[in-house]
């Protein structure tokens, strides 16, 4: 919010009539202690900029309260979240957060896509974890499966010095990757 300099404000002005008339008074002992004219027609105007001044006051008081309360509200209600998920973490099995930790591994590592991974805790010739504890794993990893169709076909490129269709054919072959094809499509066109 851009404020006036406060020679720009009229209530400033007004204060300096006032006090320049206040001023010449004082010059004058012998004159009567009377109000001048001048001065009984601003003193309505000065109750007025007071009576503006307080409502302004209150105003930007009842804003101030009212942000104040919203933000509370908002902390509370993140608080509660916070308290929500940790609860939730906190009654899920332990095999549920195994194959979880799992899963991280296989995307982070090994850069395998959703399908893969999901087969791969639920083999009997590897992690062997009951189909409950594998879906719940991917429901609830973090990861950017197009990236990890990315760093595959990278790998595949690099090692293997494949064509990009055959890089292609490898990242959405139920034999092979199990990426989805935008996933795989995603991959081919940014590889490098």
């Amino acid at each position: 919010m851009n404020k006036k300099p406060i020679y720009k404000k009229w209530w400033f002005w007004l204060g300096i009539i006032v006090v320049i008339g206040l001023i010449g008074n004082m010059g004058d002992k012998e004159a009567k202690p009377s109000a001048t004219a001048s001065e009984v027609a601003t003193q309505p105007k000065a109750e007025t900029v007071s009576t503006e001044q307080t409502t302004e006051d209150k105003e930007q008081a009842e804003a101030e309260k009212k942000a104040a309360e919203k933000q509370k509200a908002k902390e509370e209600a993140e608080a509660a979240e916070l308290a929500k998920k940790e609860a939730e973490a906190n009654s899920v099995p332990r095999e549920h957060k195994a194959a979880l930790k799992s899963a991280q591994t296989y995307a982070e590592i090994m850069h395998m896509s959703k399908k893969g991974i999901y087969e791969q805790l639920t083999s009997e010739y590897g992690e062997k974890f009951d189909k409950e504890a594998a879906q719940y794993a991917i429901d609830n990893i973090q990861v950017d499966w197009k990236e990890n169709a990315l760093k595959s076909a990278q790998n595949y490129a690099e090692s293997m010095n494949m064509s990009d269709s055959g890089i292609y054919d490898q990242l959405t072959s139920e034999y092979g990757e199990k990426f989805t094809k935008e996933e795989a499509q995603y991959a081919i066109d940014n590889l490098e």
